[in-house]
């Protein structure tokens, strides 16, 4: 069930809406003020929040902006503010959509599943699996056969990038140059180390390897352990 923040001081609008979206199969939570809604979008971990320009305490482009600063969710713009610049400058500053009041509920709703498809079908595109080795890129986790994997920053950016590379050996100084931005410094002990933390998360070793495997004298690559070629 999808999970919708919907941020509207109008109390009868925010009825409607709440009442619309819900009838959808949305789960809605809603707020009448910009730092509640924000406590909502950033706390609550939404698909998708809708948002009120014309807000008592705080104006919604600036809101916009705060839950920018901090969450990629989707975003679309309920206001009565219609002038094309307005318009452009808030698309601009990260809306995925907008919408001028009045508009009808059935209006909003398209809008809403039109927003979500492309978030669902983005979402899929950066999800990469090699066998039961999943990484979520824009979420930056990971799992193995279910079980969510504890990983440092630079130990995700590691996989993140043998991954998209599945198959292919990967140098010391390629990894230097994707995952540290050195490429013409930085230490091969680097590598070898963060390796050898990655393989021991991924349950292997470099005497047993599944995943990673090295091609000596050359680098590594990352495998389906399933896959005998």
């Amino acid at each position: 069930m999808p999970r919708i923040v919907l941020i509207e001081d109008d109390l009868e609008i925010r009825r409607l809406a709440a009442a619309a979206l819900s009838g959808q199969g949305h789960d809605v939570e809603s707020a009448g003020r910009a730092l509640d809604g924000l406590e909502l979008a950033v706390q609550g971990n939404p698909d998708l929040v809708v948002l009120d320009l014309g807000l008592p305490d705080i104006d919604g482009t600036e809101l916009l902006r705060m839950i920018r600063a901090v969450s990629k969710v989707p975003v679309i713009v309920i206001t009565a503010r219609g002038a094309d610049d307005t318009v452009v400058a808030t698309l601009d500053s990260g809306a995925d959509d907008y919408l001028v009041k009045p508009f009808s509920m059935a209006q909003l709703e398209a809008r809403v599943r039109a927003v979500l498809r492309r978030r669902a079908a983005s979402a899929e595109t950066n999800r990469l699996a090699v066998g039961e080795l999943v990484v979520d890129v824009p979420a930056r986790t990971a799992s193995l056969a279910g079980t969510s994997l504890d990983l440092s920053p630079k130990e995700f950016d590691m996989l993140r990038v043998l991954v998209e590379r599945a198959g292919e050996v990967m140098t010391k100084r390629e990894l230097l140059a994707e995952v540290w931005r050195e490429p013409y410094g930085g230490s091969d002990h680097t590598i070898d180390v963060h390796i050898s933390w990655l393989r021991k998360k991924l349950g292997e070793t470099a005497q047993q390897p599944r995943y990673i495997q090295t091609v000596h004298g050359v680098g590594v690559k990352l495998v389906d352990p399933a896959d005998p070629g």
